[in-house]
């Protein structure tokens, strides 16, 4: 009897001859490889007498999936019609970006769409669109970004002080904020998410905590930013309790970085397996709840969002303890996730890829460009939106159109007209690639309502 464990082992012990015996070999090869072949089958053999104790357990979950229930893998058909949506701002977005929510609700697990007005084409769903489906996850239709998210934090400091103290200030963006691959905190903090059940049960986190314990406090590439500038509240009645006037702010764009993306990568992988699609919407595999891979991916999915959360929170506090003030006041939401809300009535799952959630009364921020202002906003609570709005003024050009079009000297440009001081971002991320955030804002007044701005002075991001 040689050490590796095979197919006919399992046979011998009674399991049944379908699938059941990949998924256990490909399991045991992939995360048991080391254990003794003795053990493995001891414990097989608990699975096969008492198989409901096993269910949702790491490596035995899928192995009881495919023997009491194992999830049916068969091609799907769009339907010939669209469920019912609605486009904001119609006019300023592209056509593929349209077409793209097109497919999207032709797929049977569709209930309900929507277009922000600072949408664009995007991979699977466009950016910008939103989603309810029945029970089922589309990972594409979060994007590889989980949790990507914005963070505003206001302090009780005048906004003159940008102004007198702009070099400090450039200082300490330059010298404690991390960005892209490479860079890393040399003082790295612990925080309480690295304590979490997922990080041992699920098998592909338990590889990856490490890193994320390496890239906390750091921020991703492309777009991603940490910026002070001038917070203006205009809305006396505000949740946060801040009187009308001008504050010095701190706001940060970034996600999941190498946890999120590892996440997206598997379990795309996974759904486009077990969810074949025709070719054009293939990107919109999903993975349904009531599977294991649909519950491990859920799982998966909220610790990133935390896990990104847990990234804004110690780039603030590193920050806010350089400044030497308390916080007044902080404003955060996701844009890249999927949530569990009712949809008229009925409990759907909606993905918001590049959208923020505006529920009735919930707070978010939606940025413009480095030289244009974000919005602090409420929610109205929008069916027709699906609760949602738009997640920033949305790309004009793309980054190779930007690399063709634009110049240093034109970007250097525009920095100096807005009083604005910029470390490190490329061409690609230049303000002319946006489209006009008060346009947009314009297109969505029945979305959400403004209680103040947020204009950059002093941004960085990755070289």
């Amino acid at each position: 009897m040689g050490n590796k464990l095979k197919g006919k082992d399992l046979i011998k012990l009674g399991f049944p001859k379908n699938n059941s015996i990949n998924i256990a070999l490909g399991q045991i090869n992939r995360y048991r490889k080391k254990e003794k072949k003795e053990r493995i089958l001891e414990e097989a053999k608990q699975v096969l007498l008492e198989p409901e104790r096993f269910q949702g357990n790491a490596i035995w979950g899928k192995v009881v999936e495919g023997l009491i229930k194992p999830v049916e893998v068969r091609f799907h058909q769009l339907k010939n019609t669209r469920a019912p949506f609605t486009i904001y701002g119609e006019n300023e977005i592209d056509d593929q970006a349209k077409y793209q929510l097109y497919d999207a609700l032709k797929l049977p697990i569709a209930v309900q769409g929507a277009l922000m007005p600072d949408a664009h084409s995007g991979y699977g769903l466009p950016i910008g669109g939103v989603l309810a489906t029945d029970n089922v996850v589309i990972p594409y239709g979060v994007g590889v970004d989980i949790g990507c998210r914005m963070c505003l934090t206001i302090y009780p400091i005048k906004a003159s002080y940008l102004k007198g103290k702009r070099h400090q200030l450039e200082n300490i963006l330059s010298e404690h904020t991390k960005f892209g691959m490479r860079e890393t905190h040399k003082i790295k903090h612990d925080h309480e998410i690295f304590e979490r059940t997922e990080f041992k049960d699920i098998p592909l986190l338990k590889r990856l905590k490490i890193k994320a314990f390496q890239q906390l406090g750091t921020s991703g590439g492309g777009n991603h930013f940490v910026e002070f500038g001038v917070v203006n509240i205009t809305e006396p009645n505000n949740e946060f309790n801040v009187p009308v006037g001008e504050y010095v702010g701190l706001l940060t764009h970034s996600g999941s970085r190498g946890l999120g993306a590892n996440i997206a990568k598997h379990y795309t992988y996974l759904a486009t397996k077990q969810c074949p699609l025709p070719k054009n919407v293939q990107h919109l595999a999903w993975l349904d709840l009531n599977t294991h891979d649909g519950q491990e991916y859920w799982l998966a999915m909220n610790l990133a969002g935390d896990y990104a959360k847990a990234c804004h929170d110690d780039i603030h506090k590193r920050i806010g303890k350089l400044l030497g003030a308390k916080p007044v006041a902080k404003i955060e939401n996701h844009h890249n996730f999927a949530w569990k809300e009712q949809v008229n009535g009925i409990e759907r799952i909606v993905h918001r890829k590049g959208a923020t959630p505006a529920n009735k009364g919930q707070l978010g921020i939606i940025p413009g460009s480095m030289t244009a202002p974000g919005y602090i906003v409420r929610g109205l609570g929008n069916t027709g939106s699906i609760n949602s709005a738009s997640h920033g003024a949305g790309r004009l050009f793309s980054r190779r159109k930007c690399k063709e079009k634009f110049t240093n000297s034109e970007i250097k440009h525009q920095l100096k007209m807005n009083d604005v001081s910029l470390i490190g971002g490329g061409i690609d991320e230049a303000p002319m690639a946006y489209k006009d955030i008060k346009k947009v804002m314009a297109n969505q007044q029945e979305l959400v309502e403004v209680l103040g701005t947020f204009t950059p002075k002093i941004v960085r991001m990755d070289k």
